[in-house]
């Protein structure tokens, strides 16, 4: 069974993925490879100007699989890089939780479209590590540094309108309407001159992916010193648990 479906949307030039993992989406090395090269094949398809990344069920991404060795980030990351260099614009339609590496997911997309009722997290420090999947770039670009050093700092959960406030989010919706949304984002972006929309993009982003990519490489060397430590098993052990993490640094 794939992770990543294409799925028929009803808009011209406009592909609709939706992860397919649930309950909770979690993203593995297996799903990012497969989105990755979607995405790599969508870009050299002249029919599609825009892509949607919306998930199955309830929840856009709790985070990473560490049961499908996600936790080494050499591997994980090689293939999460590859999505800051793909040529389209994506709009990812985010219901329920992007929580951790989730959050770095629905950040790669280009917008987000949400509801109320999502929570997102930057929960990494409060598992006892450093963050990953590019987020100590990617988010202070989005909210600021301020405002992305609190949610890293802390690993807060908040929701749709908090999100939207602080420019996390770019449009809140009904919470049955997030893909519709965020389809009828990607079909007005469509509309627009493929060649000049590419082009503008690429210009924005310019060494954009390589910024992200040379961050990572320290996040990653972060997080395989962390993984040796009792905070973090502590860390894992409280979220299984369900209470507050009491570390002693170290």
């Amino acid at each position: 069974m794939t992770d990543i479906a294409r799925l028929d949307c009803g808009h011209a030039h406009v592909a609709l993925l939706e992860i397919r993992r649930p309950p909770h989406n979690h993203a593995s090395l297996e799903m990012l490879r497969e989105l990755a090269d979607l995405l790599e094949r969508l870009d050299a398809d002249p029919a599609v100007r825009c892509s949607v990344l919306a998930a199955e069920g309830r929840v856009f991404c709790a985070g990473a699989d560490f049961s499908s060795g996600a936790q080494d980030p050499a591997a994980f990351y090689v293939q999460a890089m590859r999505l800051f260099r793909t040529a389209k614009p994506v709009v990812a339609a985010v219901q329920g939780a992007a929580i951790g590496a989730g959050l770095g997911l629905a950040v790669a997309a280009d917008f987000r479209v949400s509801c109320a009722q999502a929570r997102f997290s930057a929960n990494f420090n409060r598992l006892g590590f450093h963050p990953g999947f590019g987020l100590s770039a990617t988010l202070p670009r989005l909210v600021g540094p301020q405002q992305a050093s609190l949610l890293l700092y802390t690993g807060r959960r908040i929701g749709g309108e908090e999100a939207l406030r602080i420019g996390l989010v770019d449009q809140l919706v009904a919470e049955d309407q997030v893909r519709a949304g965020a389809l009828a984002l990607a079909a007005e972006i469509a509309a627009s001159a493929p060649l000049a929309v590419t082009s503008t993009r690429a210009t924005l982003r310019r060494g954009l992916a390589d910024a992200i990519e040379q961050l990572n490489r320290h996040e990653r060397a972060m997080q395989q010193a962390h993984y040796a430590t009792a905070d973090f098993r502590e860390g894992v052990r409280a979220m299984a648990e369900r209470r507050l993490p009491r570390f002693e640094g170290r």
